[in-house]
């Protein structure tokens, strides 16, 4: 919807050169309201819609096996990837690469109506565009057919192409500080991709789908034994040189790519369950950096391919959007580490209950996000304990001692929920808060109307921070401030996730704007997934009218804001649409 109101217009002379100034003006211009929305172009440019897979024309293409559900690596249950040390540790071969893409980026499925086909992927994403990218360096491994080197992932070939050749000796200086088995991964954005959609607000949806793919990340390389953690103590120069995405001439007239993240993964034991890094102690630490003079001799290594250019025209460039990555760019590195868990890791509390019997392969191939919900369909108080207690990170822990997927998120929580419960049996209908880091309750309770009334939820389990405010029916509600979309409503029950906004921007630097929607976008994969094993559905919530949200429950500055809104309950399927295999366009090789 286009609205070119004046209170949208910016000078040069109104915002101030700081970068947090720029980055809090950035995230008030795109906010909704009620009689206006963010600006976009206002319709579908459909003859230039971008191309949702990116490839690199001259760089060699290595497929990776197209593997059934039964063959190895075999995905164990579902339960069993939030249990340290119960899921069986694979070695790093082309198959658990394989798995690991899969589970991470791949394909899940190609709908079809008519003569129209659009395919489907494990991480969910804005609009259905894609912006997310991704990438591996891989170092010689013993039992990995592959180059050293940086290759691109092609979720619709489900293979890996040869981006540039990093010399064997450098590779191996580079993860030296990291267990045996190490490799890294990387994810970019293409803003363009939901910005042809969506206009200015994108920014902020290319950042949820990078928490998205943080998280489908994670929990793959759950299933395969690995540990995984952000190596966000790295400056995004550094990413830019060992991702490829200032190489200009790669990129010429072409769709930029915005370098956002790096992390290591490594395999935790070996396939008799002995740690695989017998040198390293109790105690040890590894780094959150890279030494970034490597990172630029492998930079000058020789590279190839050219990006393919997705869109014929661009019709309106969204100079905000290049403003806000600028302002957002994380200039600094730093030398922070964290302690390796010590062979074992103290149990997580004993959850509330669940519902999930299949294995984790089976729920996250089949993770779809709901286009309506029935209005009818209720979850047990029991799940959506089970549910909440999902989301708590424990940061009372060391990072790598924290429940999966929070083991990869370096930094304590920023992200707590306003939740409206609809059709919770046993929990009465009315808006609730789950505060995720029990550090935090005094200010949240003070950012907000200091009338509410504060009660532990009935029947809540101990150690389960979550507040009843107010009883009542809030499906109007919900659906009101989600810009009239009734799924908010239809559902179980509906959230709205509130970050730490202004406080946490002016502490820590402009570059944490996007890691805000990063960990929203975490969460709201552990959701979806849950959802699927409960055996109900999720879908984000892009759209939603920002301060009204804030009105419900007083806040009146930008101590919080409501970053990402996200909805659960009984789907309804679209009888129309025909589902198609994922794969059914690559021949198998047999």
């Amino acid at each position: 919807m286009s609205t070119d109101s004046p209170d949208h217009s910016t000078t040069a002379e109104t915002v101030s050169s700081d970068p947090v100034d720029q980055v809090i003006n950035y995230h008030i211009r795109t906010k909704h309201h009620f009689n206006r929305y963010a600006r976009s172009l206002g319709f579908l440019d459909w003859v230039n819609q971008p191309d949702p897979f990116r490839r690199y024309e001259g760089a060699q293409l290595f497929p990776l096996p197209l593997l059934e559900a039964d063959e190895e690596p075999v995905s164990p249950a579902y339960e069993a990837i939030y249990e340290y040390g119960r899921v069986p540790c694979q070695p790093v071969s082309l198959s658990a690469l394989s798995r690991f893409f899969e589970f991470a980026l791949a394909l899940s499925a190609w709908k079809k109506a008519g003569d129209s086909e659009w395919a489907l992927r494990m991480n969910p994403s804005s609009g259905n565009l894609h912006p997310t990218e991704g990438y591996v360096v891989l170092p010689e491994l013993v039992g990995l057919d592959l180059k050293p080197g940086l290759y691109h992932y092609a979720p619709k070939e489900h293979g890996l192409e040869f981006r540039a050749e990093f010399s064997v000796e450098l590779i191996a200086r580079l993860l030296a500080p990291f267990p045996v088995g190490a490799f890294l991964f990387g994810l970019t954005s293409i803003h363009w991709r939901e910005a042809w959609k969506y206009g200015e607000r994108a920014f902020r949806y290319c950042n949820h789908d990078v928490g998205h793919a943080i998280g489908t990340a994670r929990i793959a390389a759950a299933t395969l034994g690995w540990q995984m953690t952000l190596l966000d103590a790295v400056d995004q120069n550094t990413v830019a040189l060992l991702l490829g995405t200032n190489r200009t001439d790669d990129f010429a007239d072409v769709e930029a790519e915005h370098p956002d993240c790096l992390a290591v993964l490594w395999p935790v034991r070996d396939v008799k369950g002995e740690t695989l890094d017998v040198k390293r102690e109790e105690g040890s630490e590894i780094p959150l950096f890279l030494d970034a003079t490597i990172v630029k001799e492998l930079a000058d290594g020789t590279w190839h391919g050219k990006a393919n250019r997705l869109s014929g025209e661009h019709g309106v460039h969204w100079d905000i959007i290049d403003e806000v990555a600028d302002a957002s760019w994380k200039t600094q590195a730093d030398n922070r580490t964290i302690a390796l868990a010590a062979g074992s890791v103290s149990a997580s509390p004993t959850l509330h209950a669940s519902r999930a019997t299949s294995n984790a392969g089976t729920i996250i191939r089949q993770r779809r996000s709901a286009v309506a919900f029935d209005g009818k369909t209720a979850i047990s108080s029991a799940t959506f304990f089970h549910m909440m207690q999902r989301v708590l990170p424990r940061p009372d822990r060391p990072q790598l001692e924290r429940p999966m997927p929070w083991d990869v998120w370096p930094y304590d929580p920023a992200i707590h929920l306003v939740i409206f419960v609809h059709r919770v049996d046993g929990l009465t209908p009315g808006l609730y808060v789950l505060v995720r880091d029990t550090k935090k309750l005094a200010f949240v309770q003070q950012s907000m109307n200091p009338e509410l009334t504060w009660t532990i939820a009935p029947g809540c389990p101990d150690g389960l921070p979550l507040y009843r405010l107010f009883e009542g029916d809030a499906r109007k509600l919900a659906v009101q401030v989600s810009c009239q979309q009734d799924i908010a409503g239809d559902s179980a029950f509906s959230f709205g996730m509130l970050a730490e906004f202004e406080g946490t921007l002016r502490e820590r630097g402009a570059w944490w704007y996007p890691r805000m929607f990063w960990e929203s976008g975490l969460l709201g994969q552990v959701l979806y997934l849950e959802a699927e094993a409960a055996g109900v559905r999720a879908t984000g919530i892009g759209c939603f009218f920002d301060d009204p949200v804030h009105e419900i429950v007083g806040i009146k500055n930008l101590t919080l804001q409501s970053l990402y809104h996200f909805t659960i309950g009984g789907p309804v399927e679209d009888g129309r649409l025909q589902t198609l295999p994922p794969y059914g366009h690559v021949k198998r090789e047999g």
